[in-house]
């Protein structure tokens, strides 16, 4: 129980110093529940009738419990509360989700552009890292319990060491919406192949062999 509250603390004050930093604009009402029938889309979502609140606007449990991250390609799955998924983020500049990692698993070099990520460990132990912008990896190994910060738009990773534990992470975001780029699905299913073959000095039969992995969005 104690590690219990121990966990419920932490994870509290990481979301009330995301407040306090809050990307978004300052609230002009007490709330604004994201209206996701609404089609109209403004910098975030218009605000759903006050009379049509529920409780639920305001209650997602996809956190509670590990996802399968042994299925995923990279062993690593993200379970998100962002406001897609928990409306009454709407305009409060936060969200958080959760990490799960299979043994030696890794979320890819990935960066996100609207946020700031600050992560606690629930379990395992971690390599994590992020690269600043003059090219510095700045890598810690993290353990039950520690915390650490990957700030705003820099290129960031986490691995699990361990060959034979799984690991997870609770992770805290000053955006309600902080949005993820991964480096190599991004390079490889959108830019032009003769783009990859100067920019990394690779032989055009190689930049399409990996490109054919990764399927460009429409």
């Amino acid at each position: 129980m104690a590690s219990v509250a121990t966990h419920i603390v932490v994870v509290v004050t990481m979301l009330v110093s995301a407040m306090a930093v809050a990307s978004e604009s300052n609230m002009l009402q007490d709330i604004c529940v994201a209206d996701l029938s609404n089609a109209v889309k403004v910098n975030g979502y218009t605000c759903k009738d006050t009379t049509q609140v529920t409780p639920e606007d305001f209650y997602f449990q996809g956190l509670a419990s590990p996802s399968a991250a042994s299925n995923t390609s990279t062993g690593a799955i993200v379970t998100g509360a962002t406001v897609e998924k928990l409306p009454g983020l709407n305009t409060l500049g936060l969200s958080m989700s959760r990490i799960d990692y299979a043994p030696n698993g890794l979320n890819p070099p990935h960066i996100h552009p609207r946020a700031s990520e600050i992560i606690y460990v629930l379990e395992g132990q971690l390599y994590v890292g992020f690269v600043t912008t003059a090219g510095k990896l700045v890598a810690k190994h993290v353990n039950k319990g520690e915390v650490f910060v990957f700030p705003k738009g820099l290129l960031h990773f986490q691995k699990n060491i361990a060959k034979s534990a799984p690991a997870s992470v609770i992770a805290a975001f000053d955006s309600q919406l902080p949005g993820t780029q991964s480096l190599v699905s991004s390079l490889f299913g959108a830019l032009p192949e003769d783009i990859l073959v100067k920019s990394f000095q690779f032989k055009p039969k190689q930049v399409k062999k990996i490109k054919s992995r990764y399927q460009p969005k429409k």
